[in-house]
């Protein structure tokens, strides 16, 4: 019996432009159907931007249909406003994904550069690279906003696939209160 298809919507966040890509993972291989940016700079106004954004996260959710988003989280820089407007545009594509009860998952640039490409510090430019030569992408003409946002999807894929540490014992003395009759 074939299981059904799990779909990841990956989402590179940004009130300029945000990317996002639609990968389905088909016997164990992630697959990109479809990536694209959304691009809501067009709007001088802050809060027109997030509308947009809003509105069109809530057309890629609703059309694509995924079964989780994969969000890139914003990475700390030193301008505290630009980063207020960058957690209110992922705030927004987070609240697209809540009213559709698609489940969120929030990765660092790093850990997606290390998943992607094995270097945490690999450029966008790299990692578009990469993707193009693994999943044989013809068309990088979305650029590299778009690049990442498939990217935030596949390394989802990655995580999903990692054995999980089991969290039944914090360190050796753990252990021993729950085990007495194994330790003399």
């Amino acid at each position: 019996m074939d299981s059904k298809p799990l779909r990841i919507l990956g989402i590179d966040p940004g009130t300029t432009v945000a990317g996002y890509g639609l990968v389905e993972i088909r016997d164990k291989v992630p697959v990109i159907l479809h990536m694209g940016n959304i691009k809501p700079g067009k709007y001088s106004d802050h809060y027109q931007r997030l509308k947009y954004l809003h509105e069109r996260a809530l057309y890629l959710v609703k059309e694509y249909k995924p079964d989780v988003m994969a969000l890139e989280a914003p990475f700390y820089g030193k301008n505290v406003q630009s980063m207020l407007k960058l957690g209110r545009g992922q705030g927004v594509i987070m609240a697209a994904a809540l009213h559709y009860s698609v489940p969120i998952f929030e990765y660092a640039p790093l850990s997606v550069k290390q998943a992607i490409t094995g270097m945490g510090r690999a450029s966008k430019e790299q990692v578009a690279y990469f993707l193009q030569k693994v999943y044989h992408l013809k068309d990088l003409e979305q650029g590299l906003d778009a690049t990442d946002a498939v990217a935030v999807a596949i390394c989802h894929f990655i995580h999903l696939s990692k054995p999980q540490k089991s969290k039944e014992y914090k360190n050796w003395g753990d252990f021993v209160k729950k085990n007495p009759g194994k330790v003399k």
